[in-house]
Protein backbone atom coordinates (compact mmCIF):
# COMPACT_ATOMS: atom_id res chain seq x y z
CA UNK A 1 0.00 0.00 0.00
CA UNK A 2 0.92 3.54 -0.54
CA UNK A 3 3.36 5.65 1.94
CA UNK A 4 0.43 8.36 4.03
CA UNK A 5 3.13 11.57 2.79
CA UNK A 6 0.77 12.34 -0.07
CA UNK A 7 -0.68 15.70 -1.42
CA UNK A 8 -4.22 16.67 -0.30
CA UNK A 9 -6.62 17.67 -2.84
CA UNK A 10 -10.56 18.98 -3.80
CA UNK A 11 -12.06 15.18 -1.54
CA UNK A 12 -10.14 16.21 1.34
CA UNK A 13 -8.53 13.70 3.30
CA UNK A 14 -9.05 9.73 2.55
CA UNK A 15 -11.78 7.79 4.75
CA UNK A 16 -11.02 4.35 2.44
CA UNK A 17 -9.22 2.02 4.57
CA UNK A 18 -7.22 1.42 1.11
CA UNK A 19 -4.88 3.92 -0.41
CA UNK A 20 -2.73 2.51 -3.25
CA UNK A 21 0.46 3.20 -4.43
CA UNK A 22 0.13 5.90 -7.03
CA UNK A 23 0.98 9.46 -5.37
CA UNK A 24 -2.22 11.02 -4.64
CA UNK A 25 -3.23 14.88 -6.30
CA UNK A 26 -0.27 14.53 -8.57
CA UNK A 27 -1.64 14.95 -11.87
CA UNK A 28 -4.83 17.47 -11.09
CA UNK A 29 -6.07 18.76 -7.88
CA UNK A 30 -9.66 16.89 -8.91
CA UNK A 31 -8.69 13.90 -9.26
CA UNK A 32 -6.18 11.53 -6.47
CA UNK A 33 -5.62 8.45 -8.38
CA UNK A 34 -5.36 10.37 -12.14
CA UNK A 35 -4.17 7.32 -13.62
CA UNK A 36 -6.51 4.65 -11.34
CA UNK A 37 -9.08 6.23 -12.15
CA UNK A 38 -8.71 7.00 -15.80
CA UNK A 39 -8.11 3.43 -16.53
CA UNK A 40 -11.36 2.12 -15.27
CA UNK A 41 -12.51 3.45 -18.79
CA UNK A 42 -12.16 -0.52 -20.31
CA UNK A 43 -14.70 -1.74 -17.55
CA UNK A 44 -17.14 1.01 -18.38
CA UNK A 45 -17.32 1.55 -22.12
CA UNK A 46 -16.59 -2.06 -23.52
CA UNK A 47 -19.41 -3.38 -20.98
CA UNK A 48 -21.53 -0.79 -21.93
CA UNK A 49 -21.74 -1.44 -25.58
CA UNK A 50 -22.02 -5.22 -25.15
CA UNK A 51 -24.88 -4.85 -22.88
CA UNK A 52 -26.61 -3.09 -25.71
CA UNK A 53 -25.45 -5.46 -28.51
CA UNK A 54 -26.82 -8.29 -26.19
CA UNK A 55 -29.57 -6.70 -26.00
CA UNK A 56 -30.61 -6.12 -29.31
CA UNK A 57 -29.62 -9.96 -30.10
CA UNK A 58 -32.85 -10.67 -28.23
CA UNK A 59 -30.58 -12.89 -25.59
CA UNK A 60 -31.02 -13.94 -21.87
CA UNK A 61 -31.23 -10.80 -19.57
CA UNK A 62 -28.27 -12.44 -17.32
CA UNK A 63 -26.36 -11.03 -19.53
CA UNK A 64 -26.86 -7.80 -20.20
CA UNK A 65 -26.71 -7.73 -16.38
CA UNK A 66 -23.48 -9.35 -16.18
CA UNK A 67 -21.90 -6.55 -19.03
CA UNK A 68 -24.09 -3.95 -16.45
CA UNK A 69 -22.37 -5.18 -13.40
CA UNK A 70 -19.10 -4.94 -14.84
CA UNK A 71 -19.48 -1.24 -15.91
CA UNK A 72 -20.90 -0.63 -12.23
CA UNK A 73 -17.85 -2.06 -11.06
CA UNK A 74 -16.08 0.07 -13.36
CA UNK A 75 -18.07 2.93 -12.80
CA UNK A 76 -17.55 2.30 -8.76
CA UNK A 77 -13.64 2.42 -9.06
CA UNK A 78 -13.55 5.03 -10.86
CA UNK A 79 -15.49 6.79 -7.96
CA UNK A 80 -13.49 5.25 -4.82
CA UNK A 81 -9.66 6.40 -6.95
CA UNK A 82 -11.05 9.74 -8.07
CA UNK A 83 -12.07 10.54 -4.34
CA UNK A 84 -10.32 8.04 -1.95
CA UNK A 85 -13.67 7.92 0.38
CA UNK A 86 -14.57 5.34 2.46
CA UNK A 87 -18.12 5.67 0.88
CA UNK A 88 -16.82 4.97 -2.50
CA UNK A 89 -15.05 2.45 -1.50
CA UNK A 90 -17.52 0.34 -0.66
CA UNK A 91 -19.32 1.58 -4.31
CA UNK A 92 -15.92 0.04 -5.69
CA UNK A 93 -15.74 -3.16 -3.85
CA UNK A 94 -19.44 -4.07 -3.39
CA UNK A 95 -20.50 -4.84 -6.85
CA UNK A 96 -17.40 -6.82 -7.66
CA UNK A 97 -19.12 -9.67 -5.54
CA UNK A 98 -22.62 -8.94 -6.54
CA UNK A 99 -21.21 -9.09 -10.52
CA UNK A 100 -19.07 -12.10 -10.16
CA UNK A 101 -21.99 -13.96 -8.32
CA UNK A 102 -23.69 -12.53 -11.52
CA UNK A 103 -21.19 -14.42 -13.59
CA UNK A 104 -21.46 -17.78 -11.60
CA UNK A 105 -25.19 -17.88 -12.25
CA UNK A 106 -24.63 -17.37 -15.33
CA UNK A 107 -21.89 -19.86 -16.41
CA UNK A 108 -23.34 -22.61 -14.03
CA UNK A 109 -26.92 -22.44 -15.64
CA UNK A 110 -25.57 -22.13 -18.87
CA UNK A 111 -27.19 -26.07 -19.86
CA UNK A 112 -30.68 -25.48 -19.09
CA UNK A 113 -33.73 -24.47 -21.16
CA UNK A 114 -34.07 -20.86 -22.51
CA UNK A 115 -35.11 -18.21 -20.35
CA UNK A 116 -35.28 -20.80 -17.53
CA UNK A 117 -35.06 -19.66 -14.10
CA UNK A 118 -33.43 -21.57 -11.36
CA UNK A 119 -34.35 -20.24 -8.55
CA UNK A 120 -32.28 -22.30 -5.88
CA UNK A 121 -29.06 -21.14 -7.28
CA UNK A 122 -30.48 -17.48 -7.08
CA UNK A 123 -31.53 -17.35 -3.55
CA UNK A 124 -27.91 -18.90 -2.52
CA UNK A 125 -25.65 -16.24 -4.53
CA UNK A 126 -28.40 -13.65 -2.92
CA UNK A 127 -27.44 -14.88 0.48
CA UNK A 128 -23.72 -15.04 -0.01
CA UNK A 129 -24.31 -11.39 -1.19
CA UNK A 130 -25.94 -9.89 1.76
CA UNK A 131 -23.64 -11.96 4.27
CA UNK A 132 -21.07 -10.14 2.69
CA UNK A 133 -21.83 -7.48 2.22
CA UNK A 134 -23.52 -7.40 6.24
CA UNK A 135 -19.82 -8.79 7.36
CA UNK A 136 -17.85 -6.00 5.46
CA UNK A 137 -19.85 -3.13 6.40
CA UNK A 138 -19.42 -4.35 10.42
CA UNK A 139 -15.71 -5.44 9.95
CA UNK A 140 -13.94 -3.21 7.86
CA UNK A 141 -10.75 -5.56 6.53
CA UNK A 142 -9.86 -5.48 3.16
CA UNK A 143 -8.48 -8.71 3.08
CA UNK A 144 -12.05 -10.30 4.20
CA UNK A 145 -13.42 -8.88 0.82
CA UNK A 146 -10.61 -10.01 -0.83
CA UNK A 147 -10.48 -13.84 0.02
CA UNK A 148 -14.50 -14.21 -0.44
CA UNK A 149 -13.79 -12.32 -4.45
CA UNK A 150 -11.10 -14.74 -4.76
CA UNK A 151 -13.46 -17.79 -3.87
CA UNK A 152 -15.93 -16.36 -6.54
CA UNK A 153 -13.16 -16.15 -8.86
CA UNK A 154 -11.89 -20.09 -8.10
CA UNK A 155 -15.93 -20.84 -8.56
CA UNK A 156 -15.31 -19.36 -12.38
CA UNK A 157 -12.07 -20.61 -13.06
CA UNK A 158 -12.85 -24.07 -12.02
CA UNK A 159 -16.04 -24.34 -13.76
CA UNK A 160 -14.64 -22.75 -16.70
CA UNK A 161 -11.75 -25.18 -17.47
CA UNK A 162 -14.40 -28.01 -16.71
CA UNK A 163 -16.93 -26.96 -19.42
CA UNK A 164 -13.67 -26.05 -22.61
CA UNK A 165 -11.66 -29.57 -21.05
CA UNK A 166 -15.03 -31.95 -21.60
CA UNK A 167 -18.18 -30.23 -23.38
CA UNK A 168 -16.71 -27.37 -26.20
CA UNK A 169 -12.80 -28.17 -26.17
CA UNK A 170 -13.04 -25.42 -28.82
CA UNK A 171 -13.62 -22.36 -26.80
CA UNK A 172 -10.35 -23.68 -25.17
CA UNK A 173 -8.40 -20.28 -26.21
CA UNK A 174 -10.85 -17.95 -25.36
CA UNK A 175 -10.91 -19.48 -21.80
CA UNK A 176 -7.43 -19.51 -21.47
CA UNK A 177 -6.74 -15.73 -23.06
CA UNK A 178 -9.43 -14.76 -20.51
CA UNK A 179 -7.62 -16.29 -17.42
CA UNK A 180 -4.11 -15.43 -18.45
CA UNK A 181 -4.87 -11.84 -18.96
CA UNK A 182 -6.93 -11.47 -15.27
CA UNK A 183 -3.99 -13.81 -13.88
CA UNK A 184 -1.24 -10.95 -15.38
CA UNK A 185 -3.38 -8.10 -13.90
CA UNK A 186 -3.08 -9.91 -10.61
CA UNK A 187 -0.06 -10.48 -10.59
CA UNK A 188 0.71 -6.78 -11.38
CA UNK A 189 -1.35 -6.30 -8.48
CA UNK A 190 0.78 -7.62 -5.93
CA UNK A 191 3.78 -6.10 -7.18
CA UNK A 192 2.18 -3.18 -7.03
CA UNK A 193 1.24 -3.70 -3.12
CA UNK A 194 4.60 -5.14 -2.32
CA UNK A 195 6.87 -3.09 -3.84
CA UNK A 196 5.21 0.21 -3.65
CA UNK A 197 8.52 2.16 -2.08
CA UNK A 198 11.00 0.84 -4.95
CA UNK A 199 8.02 1.55 -7.54
CA UNK A 200 7.60 5.55 -6.08
CA UNK A 201 11.15 5.79 -5.96
CA UNK A 202 11.89 4.78 -9.28
CA UNK A 203 8.91 7.28 -10.73
CA UNK A 204 10.76 10.03 -9.24
CA UNK A 205 13.78 9.38 -11.27
CA UNK A 206 12.21 8.35 -14.62
CA UNK A 207 10.35 10.86 -17.24
CA UNK A 208 6.97 10.85 -16.46
CA UNK A 209 5.62 9.65 -19.72
CA UNK A 210 8.06 6.37 -18.55
CA UNK A 211 6.92 6.50 -15.16
CA UNK A 212 3.16 6.29 -15.85
CA UNK A 213 4.13 2.67 -16.53
CA UNK A 214 5.12 1.43 -13.24
CA UNK A 215 1.37 2.28 -12.53
CA UNK A 216 0.51 -1.20 -12.03
CA UNK A 217 -2.83 -1.25 -10.14
CA UNK A 218 -3.97 1.09 -13.69
CA UNK A 219 -2.71 -2.03 -15.18
CA UNK A 220 -4.42 -4.15 -12.86
CA UNK A 221 -8.15 -2.88 -13.68
CA UNK A 222 -6.57 -2.95 -17.54
CA UNK A 223 -6.59 -6.11 -18.05
CA UNK A 224 -8.70 -7.70 -15.01
CA UNK A 225 -11.24 -5.76 -17.00
CA UNK A 226 -10.20 -7.43 -20.22
CA UNK A 227 -9.85 -10.67 -18.78
CA UNK A 228 -13.68 -10.27 -17.63
CA UNK A 229 -15.01 -8.64 -20.30
CA UNK A 230 -13.79 -11.99 -22.27
CA UNK A 231 -15.08 -14.24 -19.46
CA UNK A 232 -18.88 -12.71 -20.89
CA UNK A 233 -18.06 -13.49 -24.39
CA UNK A 234 -17.05 -17.22 -23.36
CA UNK A 235 -19.90 -17.23 -21.31
CA UNK A 236 -22.21 -16.12 -23.91
CA UNK A 237 -20.66 -18.12 -26.14
CA UNK A 238 -20.65 -21.11 -24.68
CA UNK A 239 -24.48 -20.49 -23.77
CA UNK A 240 -25.18 -19.59 -27.99
CA UNK A 241 -24.48 -22.72 -28.91
CA UNK A 242 -26.40 -24.45 -26.16
CA UNK A 243 -29.59 -23.04 -27.65
CA UNK A 244 -28.31 -23.59 -31.08
CA UNK A 245 -27.62 -20.24 -32.33
CA UNK A 246 -24.79 -19.12 -33.99
CA UNK A 247 -21.98 -16.99 -32.67
CA UNK A 248 -19.98 -15.15 -33.79
CA UNK A 249 -16.71 -13.42 -32.24
CA UNK A 250 -16.53 -9.63 -34.42
CA UNK A 251 -13.63 -6.68 -33.83
CA UNK A 252 -14.93 -3.71 -33.67
CA UNK A 253 -12.10 -1.76 -35.45
CA UNK A 254 -10.17 -4.67 -36.02
CA UNK A 255 -9.65 -4.84 -32.44
CA UNK A 256 -12.49 -4.90 -29.79
CA UNK A 257 -13.85 -8.37 -29.93
CA UNK A 258 -17.82 -8.36 -29.55
CA UNK A 259 -20.13 -11.35 -30.20
CA UNK A 260 -22.76 -11.34 -32.35
CA UNK A 261 -25.61 -14.02 -32.94
CA UNK A 262 -25.87 -14.50 -36.92
CA UNK A 263 -29.62 -14.88 -38.08
CA UNK A 264 -30.35 -18.39 -38.40
CA UNK A 265 -30.67 -19.71 -41.97
CA UNK A 266 -34.01 -20.18 -43.75
CA UNK A 267 -34.42 -23.18 -45.71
Amino acid sequence: MAPSADRHGYWGQPTSTLDWCEENYVATFYIAEFWNTVSNLIMILPPIYGAIQTFRDGLEFRYVCSFLGLAAVGVGSWCFHMTLLYEMQLLDELPMIYSTCVFIYCLYECFKQENTISLFPIALLIIFSVSVTLVYLHWKEPVFHQVMYGALVACLVMRSIFIVTWVYPWLRPLCYTSLGVFLLGFLLWNIDNIFCNTLRASREKLPPGVGVATQFHAWWHIFTGLGSYLHILLSLQIRSTYLKHRPNIKFVCGVWPTLHIEPQKTS
